[in-house]
């Protein structure tokens, strides 16, 4: 009997001792993810895909308020179908204006504007215009570049000196923007108006008055997104 015991005991220590040997050589899935050989990972830096990256599609309820200034260039002055001088001097006037856009979908949006134009003329007076309307257009977006089309419909109240007049303007642009952060993009817009001025005398038209104004604008343009 004492013999049995011994053999047993023998063969309890041989088998621990090739369990240990056997655990030495494969350390199992917990410490393979703790061995002092591989990195520790709370130190590795964690790279995502989405870092810097801006949705090319813009969503039903998006929307963006608009500022900007630049100046003006009266052009074509058509007068009863004849071109004639429009007396600004220098040809070059100032423009500023706020305008807000609200998006229907990923492209287009409505909105409206309100904005000031000066121009100077040859006596030293200034002629103001303050153009406020309603305005729809439609975006196209790729990667940070955005690239608004719009027109404007509304009316125009101008001044010059103690003469007043309130028509009707159109104006149609074009824009190309960068967009700086997921809040602003900046941007340089393009647009032409047409101011005409339709008088009457008596309640009638009198078509030898009628002046068709052209004017050009450039302007620089920050935009607020929310």
């Amino acid at each position: 009997m004492t013999r049995t015991y011994i053999i047993f005991i023998l063969i309890l220590t041989v088998s621990g001792m090739l369990y240990g040997q056997a655990n030495a050589n494969n350390p199992g899935f917990i410490s393979l993810y703790q061995s002092d050989e591989d990195p520790d990972y709370d130190d590795i830096p964690i790279e995502t895909d989405w870092e810097g990256y801006i949705s090319e599609a813009y969503s039903r309820g998006d929307q963006v308020f608009i500022i900007s200034l630049g100046v003006i260039f009266p052009t074509v002055f058509i007068n009863d179908g004849k071109i004639i001088d429009h007396h600004f001097n220098p040809p070059v006037g100032g423009t500023g204006s706020l305008a807000y856009s609200y998006f229907f979908g990923s492209h287009f949006y409505f909105g409206g504007e309100i904005g000031v134009k000066f121009n100077y003329t040859l006596g030293q007076n200034t002629v103001f215009i303050i153009p406020i309307g309603l305005r729809a257009g439609m975006q196209f977006v790729h990667r940070r570049f955005e690239f608004p089309l719009n027109l404007a419909i509304g009316v125009a109240p101008q001044r010059y000196l103690n003469l007043g007049y309130a028509g009707l303007f159109v104006k149609g642009g074009a824009a190309a923007f960068f967009r700086f952060n997921p809040d602003w993009s900046f941007g340089l817009n393009f647009d032409w108006s047409w101011y005409p001025q339709w008088p009457q005398e008596g309640g009638k038209p009198v078509p030898a008055k009628n002046v068709d104004g052209n004017i050009v604008g450039l302007t620089l343009s920050a935009r607020y997104h929310f």
